[in-house]
């Protein structure tokens, strides 16, 4: 397919901006917080934001991620599109409401943008016997009449062209220094878990299979293991794991002292396309332990902020041995407000108001 370019040199600025989500506030994971703080940073620059997303409709625990909504019926997607009258259109997510939205556009000849956030493939292998090669064949077929599919780092995209998309593009991710700072535990508003010792090794992120957490939790170390964050194996790993500090999700300064006072910060994952929590524990000077694979390779520089290794708990050691507050500086290129910059540009314009008789479903 031929993806048409996304911008002409006489298209005006994007002003108006539906954005249709499956992955929003209630939800605590890395897609939330990149769309939260992209729309953020949007309406910042006067762009006018109406995000379609699970909690405007009824909906139904998604089997196995019970924390995720399946929007089952969205009767009124086309009147809040046709009266919102969007100068661009971004479909986020390949959740159902993103089906929805894209089959409306491709009925209208609306061109839009998509985005790939998550390694489905792989976590679908992980808790089914389905081929990658059939997830991904699903997600080539819904990305494909995209007009830019933004993804969030290099090796991402090598990995994609590979797999046969197309029209692929980067949109990179950022880090609110403001919150995420390596004196953050030293804040007034930081409220320490009850049972969190004083030398202790980080997780921030799902409790899920594909985060691979027991990579990191079968290891003997020399000290705490903290795992911060909820998911359908928190309950097993508790249990299995009763040594190690289990807080839930946390947020604000608590989860910003949390990552300044680690050791190191364990990212186990093999399957994820980006970890903005490596990122946000950078910025808190805290080095990062992980598999050298897409993400964590795309982001650390090894023996300055982190360490990649196939062996986790080398990884770990040699990891803690660069904690230092000057880490907070080795990653200046990664702000919310470039990445709402390269957002913006790479948009596909609407060039007309939709007739309102293409509206009726």
């Amino acid at each position: 397919m031929t993806h048409p370019t996304h911008r002409s040199p006489r298209q005006p600025a994007i002003r108006r901006l539906t954005m249709v989500t499956d992955a929003w506030s209630p939800q605590v994971n890395g897609v939330v917080t990149t769309l939260t703080q992209l729309v953020k940073q949007l309406q910042a620059q006067g762009v006018d934001v109406d995000v379609i997303q699970p909690t405007d409709y009824p909906s139904v625990p998604l089997p196995t991620y019970k924390e995720i909504p399946w929007v089952w019926r969205a009767p009124d997607l086309a009147e809040r599109l046709q009266r919102f009258q969007p100068e661009a259109l971004h479909i986020a997510t390949e959740g159902a409401l993103g089906w929805k939205a894209r089959k409306l556009a491709l009925r209208w000849g609306w061109p839009f943008t998509t985005a790939y956030h998550t390694q489905y493939p792989q976590y679908v292998r992980a808790r089914a016997p389905i081929p990658e090669r059939l997830t991904y064949a699903l997600l080539r077929r819904f990305h494909q009449p995209a007009t830019r599919t933004f993804v969030p780092t290099a090796s991402m995209r090598q990995s994609l062209t590979r797999a046969g998309f197309e029209g692929l593009t980067h949109m990179t991710r950022g880090v609110d220094t403001q919150l995420f700072h390596p004196a953050a535990h030293q804040s007034p508003a930081y409220q320490s878990p009850r049972g969190l010792e004083s030398l202790y090794y980080l997780y921030v992120g799902r409790v899920a299979p594909e985060k691979n957490l027991r990579a990191f939790l079968e290891l003997t170390l020399p000290g705490q293991k903290v795992v911060v964050g909820d998911g359908p194996e928190r309950d097993r790993l508790e249990t299995d794991f009763p040594e190690v500090l289990f807080t839930g999700a946390q947020s604000g300064a608590t989860l910003a002292g949390l990552y300044a006072g680690a050791q190191a910060f364990v990212f186990p994952s093999r399957t994820d396309t980006f970890g903005v929590v490596n990122i946000e524990a950078i910025a808190c000077g805290t080095p990062v332990a992980a598999f050298p694979v897409t993400g964590p390779k795309d982001i650390i520089t090894p023996q300055v902020n982190g360490v990649l290794s196939d062996d986790l708990y080398t990884a770990i050691i040699q990891a803690q041995d660069l904690k230092s507050p000057a880490l907070a500086k080795t990653i200046p290129e990664y702000t919310w407000q470039g990445a709402a910059q390269q957002f913006l540009r790479n948009l596909a314009y609407i060039p007309q108001p939709m007739p309102k008789w293409l509206a009726q479903d």
